[in-house]
């Protein structure tokens, strides 16, 4: 019988590891079986490099055989990953410390699967506590138009740099997803761009804004033609030597435009996606059509850009709270109006209201009811003037 490989299943005829068997050689047999099961290949790519991490530590340890390796060897791992610093200083973060996690969970969840082992010691292994953090930069609307600026549009690479930027600003689309459009992703007739196998393996279509189409547009016609190479005939972005972009020069590039600007503000691709995602929901943009344009799984993801976009509460703050620096003419006499008709209100409760005896909470009349919060009377300065 041909066709797919199937998944093992937990009654399979294997038998646990040999011995001698070293789990090295069995990371090698898991990788083949995520290619067969449809991983894309730079899931597999980041599997082989987080595992890794973990054969290292083990082989120090002097562990080397799967049959080896208990929850608590497994924990003390983690412990050390927490601990770990990078060459600047400052330690993994947490999106770091879980995919090396997620890795050796993987990796066991296999080798329990293929009678490699006979238990899971990695599914009680507890991930690090995600800290939803809010992006620490954001460029308004002004600085990012500085940015976009950047490039010498009368050079040929100017014009590929602008148009990059500016794709980046109109979609919101990560660093990888950028360098892997093909010619065919992108239809500036309807303005839209198709991110293929996006993070997560999700195909979405993101809406393309017109400015951002233009600068495409005369890339490829003026730019790409002389840049073109045979062995790169699909990419759209391509460098200078005619291949395909990849991330990290996307990242330096990015970078290098954002700290011409001298705006005092770090950051490369990403900051393009939250300077996007927090302008368009102050513009009053649903948080929901920004999830589909980002392509998060969860819209908790997207709700952090919402504690960024705070235009709507700085101008409340900035009209009612008594310690801004200045007040209008009509605000003071608005607030004077407000607040005398207020304690003429109040006044004429007393007047009509019962005895101050009734008043008194615990009498034998009974609690009375307060009158709205809203409508209590307001206590004047010294000098009787309100201001």
């Amino acid at each position: 019988m041909t066709g797919a490989a199937e998944e093992p299943s937990d009654a399979g005829p294997e038998p646990p590891a040999e011995p001698g068997e070293r789990l090295a050689d069995l990371v090698a047999e898991y990788l083949t079986w995520l290619e067969a099961r449809g991983y894309a290949e730079s899931t597999v790519s980041a599997r082989k490099r987080e595992v890794k991490w973990l054969l290292r530590w083990l082989s120090d340890r002097g562990v080397t055989r799967p049959t080896e390796v208990t929850l608590p060897v497994l924990e003390r791992y983690r412990v050390y990953l927490y601990r770990r610093r990078k060459p600047d200083g400052t330690p993994l973060t947490w999106g770091s410390q879980t995919q090396k996690l997620l890795a050796v969970r993987g990796l066991f969840r296999w080798l329990a699967l293929t009678r490699r082992i006979r238990s899971n010691p990695a599914s009680d292994l507890e991930l690090p506590r995600k800290r939803h953090r809010i992006p620490k930069a954001v460029l308004s609307a002004q600085e990012a138009e500085l940015v976009l600026a950047g490039p010498d549009v009368q050079h040929p690479l100017g014009v590929r740099d602008r148009a990059i930027l500016e794709t980046l600003y109109s979609t919101g689309v990560r660093r990888a997803e950028l360098a892997a459009l093909d010619l065919t992703d992108v239809d500036l007739t309807r303005l839209v761009v198709l991110v293929l196998s996006g993070k997560g393996g999700h195909d979405r279509l993101v809406p393309l804004g017109e400015r951002a189409g233009r600068w495409i547009d005369r890339y490829l016609e003026d730019v790409r033609p002389l840049l073109e190479v045979a062995s790169e005939p699909d990419a759209v972005f391509l460098t200078r030597r005619g291949r395909r972009i990849t991330p990290r020069r996307l990242s330096d590039l990015a970078r290098r435009y954002v700290d011409r600007a001298g705006l005092g503000k770090t950051g490369a691709c990403h900051l393009f996606r939250h300077t996007m995602a927090t302008l368009m929901l102050e513009g009053g943009a649903d948080v929901r059509h920004i999830q589909e344009i980002l392509g998060h799984r969860e819209l908790s993801t997207t709700a952090l850009y919402t504690h960024l976009s705070i235009a709507t509460l700085q101008e409340v703050h900035r009209r009612t709270h008594p310690a801004r620096l200045e007040r209008s003419d009509a605000d003071r006499e608005a607030l004077r109006s407000s607040l005398a008709a207020e304690l003429l209100e109040a006044a004429h409760q007393e007047d009509d209201g019962p005895s101050a005896g009734a008043d008194l909470p615990g009498t034998a009349d009974g609690p009375v009811e307060r009158p709205p919060a809203g409508r209590r009377a307001r206590r004047a300065p010294a000098g009787g003037k309100f201001t």
